[in-house]
């Protein structure tokens, strides 16, 4: 199983409340697709129970500050590409559609991941397009976070 996340923007209530759905659902993996914003917010990722694979969003400003303090969970990066389960995944936050689009049109990837929008999404076809909405709960007031099967890529989204 793994745990999709993103747009965390360091509402760490929100942050706790995801890392212990993950950890209750024993979820092998822990996706996050951008916009973890503080680096305090590392302290609440180190309890998962599962590996982390995170990426920078477009409002990560401190980026040295979250490399380092990521540093003992992930390497942040812009982009990552991931095979997990026998399955591609490419993880974006997404802020230039255009981008995320040819991703999902290459057929490279079984899965693209993507944030940004703050808006719950799932596309099904060749590949896979998941936008899990948003961990914080800012703009449209939900906190929302997605389990992903990747065998045989049944999804459950869970709001908090």
């Amino acid at each position: 199983m793994i745990g999709i996340m993103s747009d965390s923007h360091d509402n760490l209530n929100a942050i706790k409340k995801a890392v212990k759905i993950f950890n209750k659902n024993q979820v092998d993996l822990v996706i996050h697709a951008g916009d973890l914003i503080s680096p305090f917010t590392a302290g609440e990722f180190l309890k998962l129970q599962a590996p982390l694979e995170a990426i920078y969003g477009n409002n990560d400003g401190e980026r040295e500050g979250l490399k380092i303090a990521f540093s003992d969970l992930c390497l942040l990066e812009d982009f990552k590409d991931i095979s997990f389960a026998s399955r591609r995944i490419a993880v974006i936050h997404g802020n230039i559609p255009p981008l995320v689009e040819s991703l999902v049109q290459c057929r490279k990837y079984d899965i693209v991941i993507r944030g940004h929008s703050h808006q719950f999404g799932i596309s099904t076809g060749k590949t896979m397009l998941i936008n899990p909405g948003e961990c914080c709960g800012y703009l449209t007031g939900k906190k929302s976070l997605v389990l992903l099967d990747p065998g045989d890529l049944s999804y459950e989204m869970v709001e908090f």
